[in-house]
């Protein structure tokens, strides 16, 4: 079982000069990489794997002064990346999907350095990372590491610097937990509420910072070099998405340590997302982040969460079973045949955790049960 651990990194001047440089060096190689792949297919029709293109580092490395400040295993890593990205382009090509091209990748768009094998070019010595080529920097150790260390990540978000730990941990086995069963239904009116009726509020941090957003993304549009504006308006970004991130954090913890069943829905957000009224909204609850966190924490904590589809969990009546058609800004549920009258969300919740306990299979071999809706009763 994997687990990531993410550390703030506090560099000095010149080291934070230096992974700025390591950084720009790994685009401009998946851009290289990028062009070569395509100048071969368009010109010769010849399509250039990740092999051909690994074969050509150690040349590459022995001629470019900026790649031999690299470690050949992260070069092969970006190399990786960019083929990962054809495999799955291809894919959405066989699967009758909008394709979505691999693409260049710009300042902006290229923020993470993977060192595929731990103690090659990169190590934790106490509290500090010996980083190749750049040297040794002070890491925020506010958890220990837990596990085997695989894979390092350097990552950029706005001005800061952080690395990810990928480390193989035991997993937690699920057994009989003698906490209570509880359904949950996320929603933009609350962010969820579960099955004993209990509504969790919605943060909505990013439209709380959306006029400080405007104000910057106005100032990045009138100026002709627009680098400090645009660092404002990645950090008012960061800022949101942390803020999303830890408010995902506490509402999962609260759950697992209240329930050791959970019955959850399991989304497609990209779908959701097309609507453009609700997009926004959507987005800003960040539903997926949530729901990947709960089962984060419900594998640590023993608790068990099974994924139920959502189709019809809100019409659908928790007491007779019957449909009861209502439109989305109906937001209590009245049932005409057996008299039922709750919210909407606390009948979509009952409904969620009734389908969990049928999908539920013992002895539990996965924290994570899915479940689906019950019948009816050039050279670089």
């Amino acid at each position: 079982m994997r687990r990531a651990f993410k550390y703030r990194l506090y560099p000095n001047a010149n080291q934070g000069r230096e992974l700025q440089i390591m950084l720009e060096t790994h685009r401009r190689l998946y851009n290289a990489a990028l062009e070569q792949r395509n100048f071969a297919w368009s010109q010769r029709r010849v399509s250039v794997g990740y092999q051909d293109q690994s074969a050509e580092l150690p040349d590459l490395r022995a001629t470019d002064e900026w790649f031999k400040k690299t470690n050949h295993s992260s070069c092969q890593a970006t190399l990786r990346r960019l083929d990962k990205a054809f495999q799955q382009f291809f894919e959405r090509v066989k699967r009758g999907e909008k394709p979505g091209h691999p693409r260049f990748k710009g300042r902006d768009q290229f923020d993470s350095i993977e060192f595929p094998a731990y103690g090659d070019g990169i190590k934790l010595i106490d509290a500090k990372l010996r980083v190749q080529h750049v040297g040794t920097i002070k890491v925020k150790l506010h958890r220990a590491v837990e596990g085997k260390i695989k894979t390092v990540t350097l990552k950029r978000e706005a001005d800061r610097w952080y690395v990810v730990f990928s480390c193989e941990v035991e997993p937690v086995k699920t057994t009989a937990s003698a906490l209570p069963e509880t359904g949950i239904d996320v929603g933009l009116e609350s962010f969820l509420t579960d099955s004993n009726g209990v509504h969790e509020p919605n943060p909505r941090y990013l439209k709380a910072e959306l006029p400080a957003l405007r104000v910057a993304q106005r100032t990045v549009s009138r100026k002709k070099k627009s680098g400090k504006a645009v660092r404002v308006v990645r950090k008012i970004h960061a800022r949101v998405r942390n803020q999303r991130r830890e408010h995902h954090y506490q509402v999962a913890d609260k759950l697992v340590h209240r329930f050791g069943f959970i019955g959850a829905e399991r989304l497609t957000v990209k779908n959701m997302v097309k609507n453009r009224s609700l997009a926004r909204a959507i987005s800003d609850a960040g539903w997926s982040q949530f729901l990947s966190i709960l089962k984060h924490k419900a594998s640590k904590a023993g608790a068990s969460v099974v994924e139920v589809d959502p189709r019809g969990t809100s019409q659908e009546c928790s007491g007779c079973g019957k449909d009861v058609p209502k439109p989305l800004k109906e937001r209590w549920h009245a049932c005409p045949h057996c008299g039922l009258s709750i919210h909407r969300d606390h009948n979509a919740a009952l409904n969620i955790l009734a389908r969990a306990r049928l999908a539920r299979t013992e002895p539990v071999e996965s924290n994570v049960v899915n479940g689906s809706r019950p019948p009816r009763s050039r050279r670089l």
